[in-house]
């Protein structure tokens, strides 16, 4: 007569009321998230369903929605992308040197300043942007058309104001900054210590040790931090709003007195006076502004997907 194997039951753990109140409340912020985003999503559509229907002489400029969304689209994304490309090198750098080169002493109070620069308000930037940063680039400017004007991003002529696209990029990126710095210094805090004496070990200086070890363990982490400081970028009003002289034009140019306005800025500075029609075709341009950061967030969350932090023992 064969033995019977008793197969092994699973215990299960008394579940606490804290712990079922913990895990009802999780839920429930979680599907709150989903919640909000779906009636704002269902809210830019219904009210941009007049803009789309219209007939295109009624629509601002008399060419249609799409004639008039696009140029502040290209603004949107051209302005975020300089920033993007101004803030990203310094952010790194500077989150390196708070994570590996500072003294204790130093990288501390340093890191706590960076983090300030995220509590100061847009418009005190906007303020700045118009005030002292324009006034002060316009002889950079005309020496970047003058010994670089063959290149088109920087032909002339130059605006004598210096409230250009280039000088919001460059108060954007002063304005993410801290974001990307911030998250980037934490990741390479993380990187694995067994990795990093590992190249030491091997006879690699410091630099090459963080080439070979911190900045492939956190470049998941810096394209997530990248993409969170442009969706900042793409986003912003007021600094936008106070320093641009826009136009309703497509232009690469970053140093001429017209310039392509932004989503965030036209919605701003046309919403008190817009009614009807006008109303809904500025609400259609924020479900486009919608549209957008929802594509850039879809492709850096594939991007982080495709590198996962390798493991190893911290």
């Amino acid at each position: 007569m064969t033995a019977v194997a008793k197969t092994p039951t699973a215990i299960k753990a008394k579940q606490r009321p804290g712990d079922r109140v913990f895990s009802a409340s999780t839920v429930f912020a979680g599907s709150l998230i989903l919640v909000i985003l779906a009636a704002v999503a269902l809210f830019l559509i219904a009210q941009s369903v007049p803009a789309f229907a219209a007939d295109p002489a009624d629509i601002v400029g008399g060419e249609g929605f799409w004639s008039y969304v696009a140029p502040l689209a290209f603004g949107t994304v051209w302005g975020a992308i300089i920033a993007l490309a101004i803030a990203v090198p310094l952010s790194i750098g500077i989150a390196l040197f708070i994570s590996h080169y500072a003294p204790r002493r130093l990288a501390s109070p340093l890191g706590y300043v960076i983090d300030l620069l995220a509590a100061v308000p847009s418009v005190v930037y906007g303020l700045w942007g118009i005030g002292v940063l324009a006034p002060a680039v316009v002889p950079f400017y005309l020496w970047l058309t003058e010994n670089l004007g063959w290149f088109p991003l920087f032909s002339g002529p130059v605006s004598g104001t210096g409230r250009t696209i280039l000088t919001v990029a460059v108060v954007l990126a002063v304005m993410i900054l801290p974001i990307i710095t911030a998250l980037s210094r934490e990741i390479f805090l993380q990187t694995p210590r067994l990795h990093e004496e590992a190249a030491l070990a091997l006879g690699a200086t410091r630099w090459e040790m963080i080439r070979i070890a911190v900045l492939p363990f956190g470049r998941p982490g810096i394209v997530s931090a990248s993409m969170l400081g442009l969706g900042r970028a793409l986003g912003e009003t007021m600094a936008v709003a106070i320093i641009l002289s826009p136009a309703a034009i497509v232009k690469f140019a970053l140093l001429q007195q017209q310039n392509p306005n932004t989503i965030a800025a036209n919605i701003a500075l046309s919403f008190p006076e817009s009614f009807g029609l006008g109303t809904n075709t500025l609400i259609a341009s924020g479900l486009m502004l919608f549209v957008i950061t929802l594509v850039v967030n879809s492709i850096a969350r594939y991007i982080v997907n495709r590198r996962k932090a390798f493991s190893g023992a911290n």
